[in-house]
C-alpha cells in the first residue's frame, strides 16, 4: 500500500493519454471507491513519484488536477490531503467590470467614451415603446429576432466574413456572452482544452472557468499567435478550439497580418480546431478577411456593439460556422431563451436609422484623440499603439516592475492594469502595463493623469514618495 492504512495501489497506464490524467483517474477512483477515505494523507509528490514510476511533475499536475476538482486539499507545509467532502475552488479572478468613479483617471476598463450616445439610446427607448409591438410581450423567437439579425448583417456589411445570412448569425447578451455560447457548442468531454493567446483578456480565463475548461496559452510574437506554438501547445495539452482576437488584440494592440492568419487557420484545419474570432474592439471596419472568411467551416465570428457604441446595451452577436446556425441557436435557446426583445428592438432602430454608425465613427474619432494625447505625452517610452484600439501597452523602463508602478499610480489616484491579469496561471508576464483610454474623466483630467505617469516613468527611485 502506497497510503497508509489503505488499500490503495494506483496504477498508471499512460497508453493514448497523459500519465497525469492517468494518475488523477487512479486517485478519483480511489476515492469514489472508498480506498481512499476523507482525511487521508496523500505521498509528497516524490515519494509518490518514485513509487509509481513517473515523473514529480506527472504527480503535481495530477494533485493539481485532482484540487481543482475539490477532491482533494493542499495546504504549504501540511500535505495533500482527501477532501472531507465537496471542496469548491475559490474564485479568484480579476474582475471584467470597475466601478465608475468620475473623480479618479481609471485606465483600467476599456469603455466607450461619452460622445453623447445615451440620448440617441433614450430616443430610440422612447419610439420603440410607442410602437406597441405584441411580441413585447412574449418570448423572443427566431422570428421576432430576424429583424435583428437582418440589421447585425448592414452593421457588418464592411467586414469579410464570408459568405452569411441571417441564418448563421445569433444575438447574445454582449461579446463574453456570445464566446460562451460558442464554447458550449464546440466544448465536450471531461477534461475540455481551449487554446488562447499567452497574453489574453481576463474573460477567456472567466468563460473557462464557467466552463471547467482548461485554458492553455500559445506563444506570439510582434505578429500575434506564432502557428508552430499553437501546433506544439496542441501536440502537448489537446485542445478543442482556439479563441483569439486578431484584429485588436488586447493588451498589446497587435494585429495579426493576412499571412498569419492563413497560416494559422492551416494549423487549425489540420487538428480539426474550432477557432473563435473575438473582434469586439474593433471600432472601425478592417480590410483584413476574418478567421470565419478563411476557414468557414470551423470558425466562429464574434462581435458587439459594446465597445463601438455603447457597454449598457448588453447587445452582441455570433456568427456560426457554415450549416452550424441552427446548433448555436438551440445552444442560445437553453442557455437563456433569446436576447430580450425590447433591447433587441432599440438595437435594430439604432442600425437602421443610421445612430449606431453615426456613434461608431464619433467614439473612433474620439479613442483616436485620446491616443494621440498619450502619444503626445508617453512617446518617449518604450509603447505601442494605434489611433483605434482603446488601449496602450506600456512597456515599463529598467527600476520600475508593474506592481510597484501600479501602486504608485493609485497613491496618486491614477488606476492602471498591470500585464500580470493579462497572463494565464501558468505564465510569466512582461513587465508591462496596459493603459485603456477611454477613462470617463475629462480630457484635462486625463492629461494631468498622462503627465505624472511620464514623471513617474522618469523617476523611479523617488515614485512612491508622497
Amino acid at each position: 500500500m502506497i497510503v497508509p492504512d489503505t488499500k490503495w495501489l494506483p496504477k498508471v497506464d499512460g497508453a493514448g493519454r497523459s500519465k497525469y490524467r492517468a494518475l488523477a483517474e487512479a486517485i478519483r477512483e480511489g476515492i469514489v471507491s472508498g480506498q481512499l477515505p476523507p482525511g487521508s494523507k496523500l505521498p509528497p509528490v516524490r515519494d509518490l513519484a518514485y513509487q509509481v514510476g513517473v515523473t514529480p511533475g506527472t504527480v503535481a499536475r495530477a494533485y493539481t488536477l485532482m484540487t481543482d476538482e475539490g477532491r482533494l486539499t493542499a495546504g504549504v507545509g501540511r500535505g495533500t490531503f482527501v477532501a472531507d467532502g465537496p471542496v469548491r475552488a475559490p474564485v479568484q479572478d480579476v474582475p471584467l467590470i470597475n466601478t465608475v468613479d468620475e473623480t479618479i483617471a481609471d485606465f483600467r476598463s476599456s469603455r466607450v467614451p461619452d460622445v453623447g450616445q445615451g440620448r440617441a439610446i433614450d430616443a430610440a427607448l422612447v419610439h420603440v415603446g410607442q410602437s406597441h409591438r405584441r411580441r413585447h410581450i412574449n418570448y423572443p423567437t427566431p422570428e421576432t429576432d430576424l429583424e435583428a439579425r437582418g440589421a447585425v448583417m448592414d452593421w457588418m456589411s464592411g467586414t469579410d466574413i464570408g459568405a452569411v445570412d441571417t441564418d448563421h448569425i445569433v444575438l447574445a447578451n454582449g461579446a463574453q456572452n456570445a464566446v460562451v455560447l460558442s464554447l458550449l457548442a464546440v466544448l465536450s468531454g471531461p477534461s475540455p482544452v481551449l487554446l488562447t493567446e499567452e497574453l489574453a483578456y481576463p474573460g477567456v480565463r472567466h468563460a473557462g472557468r464557467l466552463l471547467r475548461a482548461k485554458v492553455v496559452g500559445v506563444a506570439m510574437d510582434d505578429h500575434g499567435i506564432i502557428p508552430e506554438a499553437l501546433a506544439a501547445a496542441y501536440r502537448e495539452h489537446g485542445g478543442q478550439v482556439l479563441i483569439t482576437s486578431p484584429s485588436v488584440h488586447s493588451p498589446t494592440t497587435i494585429t495579426t497580418p493576412l499571412d498569419r492568419k492563413v497560416a494559422i487557420a492551416e494549423v487549425a484545419r489540420s487538428l480539426n480546431l474550432t477557432i473563435i474570432d473575438d473582434d469586439c474592439h474593433a471600432s472601425i471596419l478592417s480590410d483584413l478577411p476574418s478567421y470565419r472568411a478563411i476557414l468557414p467551416e470551423q470558425t466562429y465570428y464574434v462581435s458587439s456593439l459594446t465597445k463601438s457604441v455603447s457597454g449598457a446595451l448588453r447587445f452582441g452577436f455570433a456568427v456560426a460556422p457554415s450549416g452550424q446556425g441552427a446548433d448555436l441557436r438551440q445552444v442560445a435557446q437553453s442557455a437563456h431563451y433569446g436576447v430580450s426583445q425590447p433591447i433587441t428592438d432599440v438595437c435594430t432602430h439604432l442600425i437602421q436609422t443610421g445612430d449606431a454608425a453615426r456613434i461608431r465613427q464619433q467614439v473612433t474619432d474620439a479613442i483616436a484623440n485620446r491616443v494621440r494625447m498619450a502619444v503626445n505625452t508617453l512617446g518617449s517610452w518604450d509603447i505601442r499603439w494605434r489611433e483605434d484600439a482603446p488601449f496602450i501597452w506600456l512597456n515599463l523602463p529598467t527600476g520600475w516592475r508593474s506592481s510597484r508602478f501600479m501602486a504608485a499610480c493609485e497613491a496618486r489616484g491614477i488606476l492602471v492594469k498591470p500585464a500580470d491579469e493579462f497572463a494565464l496561471p501558468d505564465d510569466k508576464a512582461p513587465n508591462a502595463v496596459r493603459l485603456a483610454i477611454g477613462t470617463c474623466v475629462s480630457d484635462a483630467r486625463c492629461l494631468e493623469a498622462l503627465r505624472e505617469m511620464d514623471r513617474m516613468l522618469g523617476n523611479p527611485s523617488n515614485a512612491m514618495e508622497s
